[in-house]
């Protein structure tokens, strides 16, 4: 290629460059054009948009997340799983011979333990026959028995022991068992055969010997300065009622009644209670003319 070639060349490259950086420059004005109009577009519309409304709540930007802490290793005391309870009996299991060739095994050692939790049977019903004799007097000319005292036995001249009553009581009353079922449980468990009117009488029985004891609790709570009273539904005998309480911070004294009128609170504090009662805003309790006071939670759920 001869000089005057090579020049030529190179002049038809450089305006061939120089048309390209003229339609680049061309492009890039047109770009900057186009974002101009976008931005102005932009603003304007920020202007027009309306704030939120009240009830929202502003963006709140996440916290970064840091490296998670390693976690800290537990101390070896803890690892030893549930805690195994005070054994009361100990059955040991060992082993002398080799069960494969019967060779005697040594270095005898304790391997492991295996915890049995279970209850023993149940003891059968204790049957106590009071022999008691009697003598003729010539002096006197009566028969005289032999001095019995069983108050701390028995109920009263019931046949049944104060700790059979006391399981009755709580079987029936605190665990709410049907009469007809709680015979049928002292009969699988302690071979008890017990009537159901047996049953009902010993109830009864306990309900008079501890009526001295309810009044006097009656009386602690109507002298107290302050009681807290509440009621709540209680189906009995297929018929719909009420459980009363009265509470002291030492008493809980508990009544049912059929009725869940006014009255039943002047009966359990009393007409003449002089100290604060404390209640719901029932309107039952609207009988106390006296210091009354009430709940805070139907306020708090109110102003809520």
């Amino acid at each position: 290629m001869t000089r005057e070639e090579e020049e030529a060349q190179l002049r038809a490259e450089n305006q061939a460059l120089q048309k390209a950086l003229s339609l680049a420059l061309e492009q890039l004005s047109q770009a900057r054009e186009q974002l101009r109009v976008a931005l102005a577009r932009i603003e304007e519309l920020e202007k027009q948009k309306t704030p939120p409304p009240a009830f929202v709540k502003a963006n709140v930007k996440k916290p970064q997340v840091e490296e998670k802490k390693p976690r800290k290793k537990r101390d070896a005391k803890h690892n030893h799983g549930r805690q195994r309870s005070v054994p009361t009996q100990l059955v040991e299991h060992r082993i002398l011979t080799c069960p494969d060739c019967q060779s005697r095994l040594g270095g005898i050692s304790l391997a492991r333990v295996r915890e049995v939790i279970d209850v023993p049977p149940p003891p059968p019903v204790e049957v106590i026959h009071h022999w008691i004799f009697k003598g003729w007097c010539t002096q006197c000319q009566r028969w005289h028995e032999a001095p019995v005292d069983l108050h701390e036995q028995v109920l009263g001249q019931g046949r049944l022991g104060v700790r059979l009553v006391s399981l009755i009581a709580t079987l029936r009353t605190g665990m709410r068992l049907p009469i007809r079922q709680l015979r049928e449980l002292l009969h699988t468990l302690h071979g008890c055969q017990v009537s159901v009117g047996e049953i009902v009488e010993v109830l009864y029985r306990i309900r008079k010997y501890a009526q001295p004891l309810l009044d006097d609790l009656k009386a602690q709570i109507r002298a107290s300065p302050a009681v807290q009273a509440d009621e709540t539904g209680w189906r009995e005998d297929g018929e719909n009622g009420y459980i009363w309480s009265v509470s002291t911070p030492t008493i809980r004294y508990y009544e049912y009644h059929h009725s869940r009128a006014g009255e039943v609170v002047k009966r359990l504090i009393g007409n003449d209670f002089q100290g604060v009662l404390g209640s719901d805003f029932y309107a039952g309790y609207n009988s106390h003319e006296g210091l009354h006071q009430r709940c805070f939670g139907p306020f708090l759920a109110g102003c809520a």
